[in-house]
């Protein structure tokens, strides 16, 4: 049976309620796991523009696809936060709330009346987390802070690219999505800590902290051996071969992590005198002269094609891939269909498209798509006045004083 033909779709989270303040990548990113798995997410937006990733490209029948794959699931609420009448609105929404989440810059909150001290007062069970560029503390904490600015303030950028280029910033917004992440596993954590003291929590996240953290190794090479990292291509600088290679129609990776894959590895390309070489005897022989290794596994690759090489490679067992770009994703039969994440969702005004499902599987409960990204303001009338218990006729009068929309 497909995973999205599995009859579970509440989700795991089914019941706890997340007001979503945040735009753009990170938190966005964030509610929408907490939404894929099951919770309902309220996102507050502000009047006019809205979630500035609403204007972001590519665009799709006039909406945009960069918005509408990260706010599937949600609701959308207009609230003109400038307004104190707004502000009780939100704070009501909030006693009734098990999670809060804000990417605005520190301080923003305790300005609006609604900082971690107010909101925790109101409902002592909430779980109040934000993300920053830089975290709520510290002698940087007023910096602005977007994902390139993560990458470079935590190393990322350093170790990005080849020896003779500049410091680069990944392919894709990796601080964003990694602090979107650990946002996810504090608020998943402080659930089950409420379970037990029956408290809220208050979660600090920053992108540059998150980079920090996914450095790993990089860092803990300085740390020990006092040496500064340098930037190495595709290489890894403990393993060889380790790295891309040009075939003749394309690029693969190999890895060769161990002594058995290296012989294995040389019996593929035939050249079984390389597993009783000198040079490449064991793994820090082939590290110390990877110069010299990668052209003879260049020579080898580059005379065939991808397919060839990935076949004879996988058949013995030693790790590597095509790499492939983004069109092959999504035709993959592995990628694309067995695991399911390309899928079919409802435009946010007519047909069909296509959108990036969740990545974590669940065997007893499915994550699920069960709606498309909302227009902006399309619930604030339905979550006012049925959660709330706000009058058809208040609500209209807050409309037209502009308190909300």
């Amino acid at each position: 049976m497909a995973l999205y033909d599995q009859p579970y779709p509440d989700g795991q989270l089914k019941g706890l309620k997340v007001v979503d303040m945040t735009r753009v990548l990170a938190g966005p990113f964030c509610t929408m796991l907490l939404a894929d798995m099951g919770a309902e997410v309220i996102k507050v937006e502000e009047p006019d523009k809205g979630d500035d990733a609403r204007g972001y490209p590519p665009f799709i029948r006039g909406t945009s696809a960069y918005f509408t794959n990260l706010n599937r699931n949600k609701q959308s609420i207009v609230l003109n936060l400038k307004k104190q009448e707004a502000r009780e609105i939100l704070l009501n929404l909030l006693k009734k709330s098990d999670i809060l989440l804000e990417n605005f810059k520190p301080g923003t909150m305790d300005k609006l009346g609604l900082g971690y001290e107010v909101v925790s007062a109101a409902n002592p069970r909430i779980i109040y987390a934000s993300i920053s560029g830089f975290g709520q503390y510290g002698p940087y904490k007023d910096r602005p802070g977007y994902d390139i600015i993560g990458q470079a303030m935590g190393g990322l950028m350093s170790v990005s690219g080849w020896p003779d280029s500049p410091p680069t910033r990944t392919g894709t917004a990796m601080a964003d999505i990694v602090a979107g992440l650990n946002a996810c596993v504090g608020i998943l954590a402080s659930l089950k800590g409420r379970e037990r003291t029956g408290k809220g929590e208050r979660i600090d996240v920053s992108l540059v902290d998150s980079m920090v953290s996914a450095m790993e190794t990089i860092i803990q090479i300085y740390l020990v051996e006092g040496r500064v990292p340098r930037r190495v291509g595709n290489r890894y600088e403990f393993i060889a071969p380790y790295n891309s290679f040009a075939a003749a129609d394309g690029w693969v990776v190999i890895g060769v992590g161990g002594q058995e894959v290296w012989k294995r590895f040389c019996k593929v390309i035939n050249r079984e005198d390389l597993i009783d070489d000198p040079a490449f005897l064991t793994n820090k022989d082939r590290v110390e002269n990877v110069i010299r290794l990668e052209g003879i596994v260049t020579d080898w690759t580059s005379q065939r094609n991808v397919n060839a090489i990935v076949s004879l490679l996988m058949a013995a067992s030693v790790p590597c891939s095509p790499i492939l770009n983004v069109e092959q994703i999504c035709k993959d039969p592995h990628i694309a269909k067995a695991r399911e994440m390309i899928v079919e969702m409802d435009h946010p005004l007519d047909g069909k498209m296509k959108v990036v499902s969740c990545p974590i599987k669940f065997t007893n409960m499915k994550t699920t798509i069960r709606s498309t990204a909302p227009l902006q303001g399309e619930h604030t009338e339905q979550i006012l006045t049925n959660v709330l218990g706000i009058s058809r006729e208040e609500y209209v009068c807050l409309k037209e004083k502009g308190i909300a929309g």
